[in-house]
């Protein structure tokens, strides 16, 4: 396997053995998009970064676990947005 490199910004250190990872970003959550995966077990929501370098922007989230309106979650990156569940409409 590959040697994983570290998001731009967000390096891993290492302190006698433990990799500690970078501080995350705050996001609230807006709108609750729909429900996905094979079981159902995952909520795709569209939430709004709350600080860094993309604050204020709104990006699409597949979330596992519990989650309402108004609920702060923590991402690690800020810059890959989850695809749309049904693919969106057609033109034609």
């Amino acid at each position: 396997m590959g040697k994983k490199m570290p998001v731009k910004g967000q390096e891993e250190v290492k302190a006698e053995g433990v990799i500690t990872f970078p501080p995350g970003f705050a996001a609230e959550v807006k709108e609750i998009v729909g429900r996905t995966g094979t079981r159902g077990e995952v909520t795709q929501v569209m939430c709004q970064i709350r600080d860094g370098r993309d604050k204020d922007k709104a990006i699409r989230r597949n979330v596992k676990g519990p989650v309402r309106i108004g609920d702060i979650i923590v991402l690690l990156e800020t810059e890959i947005e989850a695809q749309r569940i049904g693919g969106g409409r057609r033109s034609g």
